[in-house]
């Protein structure tokens, strides 16, 4: 449920405004996105206790809202990933589209999502692995066992005497196995999607 909703979140978000920075024109967009860029080298761990605090605030804590309700809010890696694969498509399809009698999400929804698979599948990865194997920001707000991730519940095959080292195997396999086969059946759209970002590992 967790992934599922990030991934939603993520796409839905970080395409929007990607496509916003990419194929509209207003006011400060290029200052907008700087400062956006900017962000990426905010170290996480400087916004971890203000993150817990509002989300204390809200009585998020001990709830998956914590880990599903950012995801809604974009993220700048994934947005400048999206806005340089945006950018790559060509002006003629949006002219011709308002000639058509399409409005600015039209253009998006109709047009600039469906021949951006590669990225979207890209991205799409990305938030999956970082999602499913996240291990920090559960530890943090989930509090009651019965809520924990398969990333967080992991530890309680390891005591304080003792680590069960064929269970923990087991479930690390477990664990894994939906990030190989994930990978395995979208591999073709995730290496069109570096290519056509320019994204270098």
């Amino acid at each position: 449920i967790i992934t599922g909703t990030v991934l939603i979140g993520t796409i839905l978000s970080n395409s929007i405004v990607a496509y916003s920075f990419a194929r509209l024109r207003w006011p400060g967009r290029d200052l907008l996105f700087a400062v956006l860029l900017s962000t990426i080298m905010l170290p996480q761990q400087v916004t971890m206790i203000p993150l817990f605090i509002l989300f204390s605030k809200l009585n998020w804590v001990n709830t998956f809202l914590p880990l599903t309700v950012p995801a809604f809010f974009g993220s700048p890696f994934f947005i400048f990933l999206l806005r340089q694969f945006f950018m790559s498509i060509p002006i003629d399809l949006d002219e011709a589209a308002r000639i058509d009698g399409c409005n600015g999400f039209m253009i998006y929804w109709k047009i600039i999502l469906p021949i951006s698979k590669p990225a979207l599948a890209t991205v799409a990865i990305f938030s999956f692995m970082w999602t499913w194997n996240d291990f920090m920001h559960p530890l943090i707000y989930l509090n009651k066992m019965e809520r924990y991730t398969l990333s967080l519940g992991v530890v309680l095959f390891q005591t304080r005497y003792q680590v069960y080292w064929n269970l923990l195997m087991a479930i690390s396999l477990l664990i894994l196995l939906p990030c190989i086969l994930m990978f395995f059946f979208a591999q073709k759209y995730f290496i069109q999607g570096i290519v056509a970002t320019g994204l270098k590992g």
